[in-house]
């Protein structure tokens, strides 16, 4: 059975009678409107305003499949389950049905439509804690569909509880979260009996890292709301929250305890061995390596398809650390200066997703011309670096870091050279000295205006408020893939950065321009109101860079903060009141500003009108 057949399957049976649930699609892997965490992780976070009350247009009952990434697991990658990107199955009850038809749904799924081995299904519950019961309702379904005792285990809360955040205590006020029972496939007691396994003489039990257990599918019972006092509240609807590892799955229905051995990577793993003209699984650290290429070069693709580009900042600093680490363990593998290599990996990404994610294959060729585009970037930092490293006659930590400062040298390229050359780094210098850059950096910013304003003048308040008009116009006319990367703005100009692909037309420039002006025209009003976080996201509030914010945060509304709006940000301010007051909006030139980021300078023009209400405005701020 492949993936796209596991997929379609999962999607059928939730959306048959009884189950009945509506198919809705995958959001894309960057947030649009949650500025908290760089990517969906799972199929729960776009649907958070949902699970905490707010009605959702399909109803109580959905399911779909979400792309997901997972940037804490980029070091967990190369054993034969970890991934960084992945799809979720997810099927989700909004105050409708609970635990009763849950788990016997998705214990049918498992067993008849997958046709799973009931024998070797273990589940997992919450054993409690002082504030929640243990879950003998859970056990008690489990039970009646005829697990045995002997295959339920109980946990607390660091594995059978659910947020975004994590266990109970390091959750968020506002988080929602719950108790879950998580599902695992055994692959055999021959795993951890293993002469060479580390755990042969401790008991086994699925979250024993032997690898006889793999986790295939989690119900999350998501009824209870983090407060401020940090007490967890029950939620006004109890909610369902299922989340099955596509990949997983996929390694389980075919029997095969390596997910890259599936067809999820199989044409991957074929062109990275014929290149590398090394044999899957013949080498241990060979094919460790083959499982990062193939694993970091999938997510790439799928992140460029999603609007993220190589950059030094947030999504596009770890696109660059998944392309830049691809490069690294295939020199290797002894592939280095071959950037068609690089491209012959989007090719069998795009195909085993053209059902699914048909956008990929349409964007193949852009893909390729970023990849390979970042490819050569790094192959030439890389040279430079050799060249230092060749002056130096030792390399400790404290130089590790000013290689990476100048030339972005990855440390581990820095630690295989040194090791060649019979050196070993201190890795705790290396980290000792990024600590103490990102001091310098914070105390450098210190006394900066907000929205890198240059002061808070009437005109440089205005193309502060015009920044807000250029990004809202940059979304209508080139796509929601448009996010703030970055600005600048003095009493003469504004500079705004923004990510994009490619150069903007003038025709394209045209409409934006246009469009910030009918904005002006209409002498939309300006409101501001103060929330926090997770309220300004349900609003709809754009925020690209909130982690500088506290936990209220100011949105700014242009238009009608009830209804139809033109713009919604949160934003440190100033702003003025009425979009009437900045005068004609002009762009004056449009450039590139690094991989995928573009600039745009602009300005408004000089007017002799009174400025009184402008005035006004800034002082009751």
């Amino acid at each position: 059975m492949t993936a796209n057949e596991i997929r379609a399957k999962y999607l059928s049976f939730f959306q048959s009678t009884p189950r009945n649930h509506v198919l809705i699609p995958s959001a894309p892997l960057v947030p649009e409107n949650d500025p908290t965490t760089l990517f969906n992780s799972a199929g729960m976070q776009p649907l958070i305003p949902y699970l905490l009350g707010q009605p959702h247009p399909q109803g109580k009952r959905l399911t779909n499949s979400q792309k997901s990434f997972r940037s804490q697991d980029i070091e967990e990658v190369g054993d034969n389950r970890h991934m960084t990107f992945f799809e979720m199955l997810g099927n989700w009850s909004l105050g409708d049905y609970f635990k009763k038809e849950q788990l016997p749904w998705i214990y049918e799924f498992l067993t008849k439509e997958l046709g799973l081995d009931a024998k070797r299904i273990y589940v997992s519950v919450f054993s409690g804690n002082e504030n929640v019961a243990k879950d003998e309702e859970s056990i008690a379904i489990w039970k009646h569909l005829g697990i045995p005792e002997d295959h339920i285990f109980s946990y607390d809360a660091k594995k059978n509880w659910w947020s975004r955040s994590g266990t109970p205590e390091k959750m968020n006020a506002g988080e929602p979260g719950g108790p879950d029972s998580e599902i695992f496939y055994d692959f055999g007691e021959e795993l951890h009996l293993h002469e060479q396994s580390p755990y042969k003489n401790e008991k086994c039990h699925p979250n024993c890292d032997c690898g006889r257990f793999l986790e295939i599918g989690n119900s999350v019972f998501m009824q209870y709301k983090k407060l401020a006092d940090g007490s967890l509240e029950e939620l006004p609807q109890r909610n369902v929250d299922f989340g099955g590892g596509l990949e997983r799955l996929n390694a389980a229905v075919n029997n095969t305890r390596d997910v890259f051995t599936t067809d999820s990577f199989s044409a991957i793993i074929t062109i990275i061995s014929k290149a590398t003209k090394k044999e899957y699984g013949k080498d241990e650290e060979e094919t460790r390596a083959m499982r990062i290429i193939a694993d970091h070069m999938r997510g790439a693709v799928m992140m460029i398809a999603d609007g993220v580009y190589p950059s030094n900042k947030q999504q596009g600093y770890v696109l660059r650390r998944l392309i830049r680490r691809s490069m690294l363990y295939a020199k290797k593998l002894g592939v280095w200066g071959d950037w068609g290599f690089v491209k012959s990996l989007v090719a069998p990404v795009a195909m085993q997703y053209k059902s699914a994610y048909p956008s990929v294959l349409e964007q193949q060729e852009k893909i390729e011309t970023v990849l390979v585009d970042e490819a050569g970037r790094f192959g030439k930092t890389v040279e430079k670096g050799l060249k230092e490293i060749e002056k130096m006659e030792t390399v400790d930590g404290k130089q590790a870091f000013l290689l990476y400062e100048t030339y972005g040298f990855p440390w581990e390229l820095t630690e295989e050279i040194a090791v060649s050359k019979g050196q070993k780094i201190n890795r705790e210098e290396f980290e000792e000295a990024f600590k103490k850059h990102q001091a310098l950096s914070r105390t450098a910013s210190v006394g900066m205006f907000k929205g890198g304003l240059a002061d808070h003048s009437v005109e440089t308040t205005k193309l502060h408020t015009a920044t807000h008009l250029l990004h809202a116009s940059l979304r209508k006319v080139l796509g929601t893939h448009i996010g703030q990367k970055g600005s600048n703005i003095t009493v003469e100009r504004l500079r705004f950065d923004f990510s994009h692909p490619e150069k903007i037309t003038p025709e394209q420039l045209m409409e934006i321009e246009r469009l910030v002006n009918a904005a002006i025209s209409e002498n939309l009003e300006v409101t501001m109101k103060e929330m926090n976080k997770e309220e300004s996201l349900t609003s709809g509030a754009l925020g690209f860079f909130v982690e500088k914010y506290g936990d209220r945060v100011k949105v700014y509304t242009v238009g009608d903060p009830n209804g139809a709006y033109f713009s919604r940000e949160i934003c440190g301010g100033p702003h003025v009141s009425f979009t009437g007051e900045l005068g004609h909006f002009t762009i004056d030139k449009e450039e590139s500003a690094g991989a995928g980021i573009r600039r745009i300078y602009g300005h408004l023009e000089k007017s002799n009108e009174n400025n009184a209400t402008v005035t006004a405005s800034l002082s009751s701020k």
